[in-house]
């Protein structure tokens, strides 16, 4: 007797269409007291956002931001210098650019099979792609919008249309250099090195002279870099088998979690400078502080990968030396990708507290944007007339926007990586 393999039909599940009316009324609606709730709610939402329409386009007077619209981007920077940062502007744009680029290439799927799509679908994935670039990062294009009708020039308008032109260009480059991938870090590092080259080179402004804006971007990038590999070897530290070692580390995070931080931002400017020798110069400033913003923020990025570590489960570091791996090769390949992925949303949380903690640069004596903010109303031709909320407004709506562009790319990244999904 003789048998017939069946091959399993796999069974879709059934289509539900849920009208738009359907899903109004079964989520907001589905009970009296919840339709109650929805009503007031909107009411209140309605009234927010046209108390807050009239405020921006009926009675705010904008000539006080717009007048000191380059204190909030560079602070005092000379005006004859100006064309410094944006040179730095242009050269970190295309190096995020190339960067981006290069991961995209990385992750898209085989080219061979992108050569088969014919050319409608290559237009469509193109169509798609804009698209899908002004929902990521409209808040940035809403900036720059923002900027533009506060500026009655049309060469920053230029300049800024030739920087977002740079950044497509640049991203286009690197989707055809794939085998860049390996060398990403050191194109990023050349293209940091060299836009600050430009800003602070011979005949530019010392870094204590920035302000605004500027000097906000340049903190928190610069603060990020530093803090995260800083953080990421305080955290194995206290992992480690050496009591020495971990002795140190539970030390360090533990006094850098416990004094504030305009505490150590007062402490740095007069002792960093004990740290050095004698015969060179004592760092500025801005590199003082910037010493103690990275001390700070590494401790509590320690915590955050820390937790991260003890999230991975030891059966996993058991299979990885049973199939002969080291130490250190089960630590970079198979305990700290899965670690970091996990703690994605607490690290991006930390860089956002990152960003706004900049303001206290203000205590130390920069003319950062919160500063710029409260120091404009006093100005001879605004004193007296009760613009301090207008400037507050502007210099909340620049923070909000790095703010909420980090944590929609978090969110993106997360879902890409899978987080919190099995």
């Amino acid at each position: 007797m003789s048998y017939v393999a069946l091959e399993p039909v796999a069974l879709e599940p059934p289509a539900h269409v849920t009208s738009k009316r359907r899903w109004l009324r079964d989520n907001l609606a589905s009970t009296p007291l919840n339709a109650a709730l929805t009503a007031v709610v909107g009411v209140v939402v309605a009234w927010v956002l046209y108390r807050l329409a009239r405020f921006v386009f009926v009675t705010a007077e904008w000539e006080v931001v717009r007048r000191n619209l380059r204190l909030f981007m560079v602070g005092q920077f000379p005006a004859d210098q100006l064309w410094r940062p944006w040179a730095a502007a242009y050269v970190l744009g295309v190096v995020i650019g190339l960067c981006v680029g290069v991961a995209s290439a990385v992750a898209a799927e085989d080219p061979r099979r992108l050569a088969e799509r014919s050319a409608s679908a290559r237009v469509t994935s193109r169509t798609r792609s804009v698209g899908s670039g002004l929902r990521r990062f409209w808040p940035l294009v809403l900036f720059v919008a923002v900027v533009l009708s506060l500026i009655r020039t049309p060469l920053p308008g230029l300049l800024l249309v030739g920087l977002a032109a740079a950044v497509v260009l640049a991203r286009m480059v690197g989707r055809r250099l794939p085998g860049l991938a390996r060398w990403l870090w050191l194109v990023a590092l050349v293209g940091v090195v060299g836009a600050l080259q430009v800003v602070v080179a011979a005949g530019g402004v010392g870094w204590d002279d920035w302000g605004g804006l500027h000097l906000t971007l340049f903190v928190t990038v610069a603060g990020i870099l530093l803090a995260f590999p800083m953080g990421l070897l305080a955290a194995l530290g206290r992992r480690s088998s050496l009591p020495a070692v971990r002795a140190v580390s539970v030390g360090y995070v533990e006094l850098f979690r416990g004094v504030p931080l305009v505490a150590f931002l007062f402490i740095g400017q007069y002792l960093v400078v004990y740290a050095f020798p004698s015969s060179i110069d004592p760092p500025s400033f801005l590199v003082r502080a910037l010493i103690v913003i990275a001390l700070f923020e590494s401790a509590y990025i320690a915590e955050i990968v820390r937790g991260g570590l003890q999230s991975i489960p030891h059966g996993q570091v058991e299979a990885a030396q049973a199939l002969g791996l080291g130490t250190l090769q089960t630590m970079r390949r198979i305990v700290l990708p899965q670690a970091l992925r996990n703690v994605i949303p607490a690290l991006v949380g930390q860089f956002i507290s990152l960003y706004k903690d900049t303001s206290l640069l203000a205590i130390v004596g920069f003319f950062e944007v919160l500063d710029v903010a409260r120091s404009v109303p006093s100005q001879s031709d605004f004193v007296g007339q009760g613009l301090a909320s207008i400037t507050l407004a502007f210099a909340g709506f620049l923070y909000w926007v790095g703010s909420f562009t980090m944590s929609r790319e978090s969110r993106r990244l997360e879902r890409r990586l899978g987080v919190g999904a099995r």
